[in-house]
């Protein structure tokens, strides 16, 4: 039988740094480095949404993969970081279920939103820089 108590902080960790990679990836190299800001910015407007949303949705997601990475902030993070996923299944739903599909299907972000949620039922994890309990911490050897 496997012991959970050592075995899930490990689970969080890994899904906590795999999202945190993908948000970099997905909004460092794909956005910034590939489209630009500038064009980043010209799709969101194409799609009808005001331009500046894909310059808040580009520094969100690196600022959500930076923090999941790190460990900062994490159940927060993850939750806020929800609604993007959501645009992007909703955005990604004329193109059918397969991301495979010409300009990708639904499945992808849809399953990103389900591992958020799952990430803020978790919390960080093993090897977290949670800043709250580290103050705690220091607070408390502090009055010892």
């Amino acid at each position: 039988m496997t012991d959970v108590k050592t075995t899930t902080p490990y689970a969080a960790l890994l899904l906590r740094v795999s999202m945190g990679l993908l948000f970099l990836a997905h909004g460092g190299l794909l956005k910034l480095g590939t489209f630009g800001l500038a064009g980043t910015m010209g799709f969101f407007g194409s799609l009808g949404y005001p331009p500046i949303f894909g310059a808040i949705v580009t520094f969100a997601e690196i600022g959500a993969g930076l923090a999941l990475i790190a460990g900062v902030g994490v159940r927060t993070v993850s939750l806020l970081s929800i609604p993007i996923l959501v645009g992007a299944t909703i955005q990604h739903l004329p193109n059918g279920w397969m991301f495979g599909n010409p300009r990708g299907g639904w499945e992808f972000p849809a399953f990103w939103t389900a591992a958020l949620l799952v990430q803020a039922g978790l919390g960080a994890g093993a090897h977290a820089l949670e800043l709250g309990r580290l103050a705690r911490r220091q607070a408390g050897t502090a009055s010892a």
